[in-house]
């Protein structure tokens, strides 16, 4: 992939108005594979008109039209699973296994939504007043600002579009910087081909420098009427600060600091190969990974030996290789980030129980560290790396507490043989999401989707990305006049 890959609105490819253009990086190579034209404030307004466009038709189109048209992009998606998995390889660092589940669920998403499309959207409500037929509807909030993230492109790329379209609403996507095909361009012409309209989905990309001005824009736009962002907790505060100024409602799904929790009745086979899943799968750049393993102390020796096994048996390289169970991180930034988090916690008196070192480029082997203490970085920040830390505890109410001492609070698993203690530590996590008997990275695209605390807040799937999406509006019909006091 060599060209130069536009901006698409109304359904055409459409050069930046100033002509600037930005490349796209293979993280593993360092090569530039393509170049994607770099967006300014007027592209996004071009945009957004387009979007405001279509907006009436595309909400007048019947619900069972908008359903065939997602089911047919779906599949589309799908078919194109070889071309997603030599996209992701060459743009995002990914695996065939990380990018082929990618278009796997990128088009479960798209099914889902379609699904919804034909839900009922309203319900008749009690009423004191005779004569009158009270309805709650819900109708097309209209355009849509959606943020897509590189980690997971083909998943979170259709989770910020599906919803919204099926719901009725016009799409302005704001691929990611460092996978604007994958995450945008890929996604929009699945669609495309599958009939949706002009208009009604537009993709935008832009040079990193221009990042800022170009998400304020899109945002501070008083046409735009949903926010739908994934993303950094950090990215996410400016979006919903944004949003705020025009009181325009935003669901936000940001980072995680996610534990897995490992009770003493555990089976050590089975967590230590869950944790090699939760932590190190797509180099740990997941959302839902397990950053912490908090194992009874009992049994936190015994299971950080047998994770330390497995995670020097994961090698780290080119993604191609089928071999190599990691590939590299997104950037080599990224990579010197995870490594400096990991030194910085030895030199504080951590111990390695495998893994650590530098980067080789980008990428970072998978890494087991102890003897982690709350003052340490590594302890309190999100590594987004192939890094887990294990973390000993003296009691389920202890892992419980300490699972609950973080700022975020995202997904969490909890591994155990008994499933009533298991229920119980779930009801005390703070968290939008707990696995028993599994570990933290799941997905499904009818299940409630979403964080609390610096997580974020709003939920994703099935009837509540409906909801999201949509306004809800009080009607009422009279059958016959009414008496006023005055």
């Amino acid at each position: 992939m060599t060209e130069q890959r536009a901006l698409i609105i109304d359904n055409q490819p459409t050069p930046a108005a100033s002509g600037r253009s930005t490349p796209d990086t293979n993280p593993y190579t360092g090569e530039v594979f393509t170049t994607v034209a770099a967006a300014a404030e007027s592209d996004v307004t071009a945009a957004v008109d387009a979007a405001e466009r279509a907006g009436r038709d595309w909400a007048d189109t019947s619900p069972s039209r908008r359903r065939d048209i997602l089911w047919r992009a779906a599949d589309t998606l799908a078919s194109r699973a070889e071309q997603a998995i030599e996209l992701m390889a060459t743009e995002t660092g990914a695996t065939a296994g990380w990018a082929g589940f990618n278009a796997e669920l990128g088009a479960a998403m798209l099914r889902e939504a379609a699904a919804s499309a034909t839900r009922p959207i309203g319900e008749v409500l009690a009423t004191d007043a005779p004569g009158v037929m009270s309805l709650s509807v819900r109708e097309p909030a209209g355009v849509v600002a959606a943020f897509a993230p590189w980690n997971a492109p083909l998943i979170l790329g259709c989770r910020a579009i599906a919803a919204p379209l099926a719901a009725g609403n016009t799409v302005v996507l704001k691929a990611s910087e460092k996978a604007p095909v994958a995450s945008g361009l890929f996604i929009a012409e699945a669609l495309i081909d599958a009939g949706l309209p002009p208009g009604v989905l537009n993709v935008i990309s832009n040079d990193p420098a221009d990042a800022a001005d170009v998400a304020a824009t899109l945002v501070g736009d008083r046409r735009v009427r949903r926010v739908n962002f994934t993303g950094s907790t950090m990215a996410g505060r400016r979006i919903a600060a944004l949003a705020a100024e025009s009181l325009t409602p935003a669901v936000l799904e940001l980072g995680g600091k996610n534990a897995l929790l490992v009770l003493d009745d555990a089976d050590l086979d089975y967590a230590a190969r869950a944790v090699t899943f939760s932590a190190y799968f797509n180099s740990g750049q997941i959302c839902m990974s397990a950053d912490r393993v908090v194992a009874h102390r009992s049994i936190a020796a015994e299971l950080t030996e047998r994770i330390a096994a497995r995670a020097a048996n994961l090698s780290c390289g080119d993604p191609g290789d089928p071999a190599n169970a990691l590939g590299p991180l997104i950037d080599t930034d990224a990579a010197a980030r995870v490594a400096s988090l990991v030194d910085g916690a030895v030199r504080q008196g951590a111990a390695l129980a495998a893994g650590g070192g530098t980067p080789d480029g980008a990428c970072y082997p998978a890494t087991v560290v102890t003897g982690v203490t709350e003052d340490m970085p590594l302890h309190n920040e999100e590594i987004f790396g192939p890094v887990c830390t294990v973390l000993p505890v003296d009691s389920d109410a202890e892992a419980v507490a300490l699972a609950n001492a973080s700022p975020y609070g995202l997904t969490a698993g909890v591994l155990t043989e008994n499933l009533s203690r298991g229920w119980e530590v779930a009801r005390g996590l703070r968290t939008g999401i707990v696995h028993v008997n599994d570990q933290s990275i799941d997905d499904e695209p009818q299940a409630p989707f979403g964080g609390v605390k610096d997580s974020g807040h709003g939920r994703f799937g099935g009837r509540h990305g409906i909801e999201a999406f949509s306004e809800t509006r009080w009607i009422t019909l009279r059958g016959r006049h009414k008496q006023f006091p005055i």
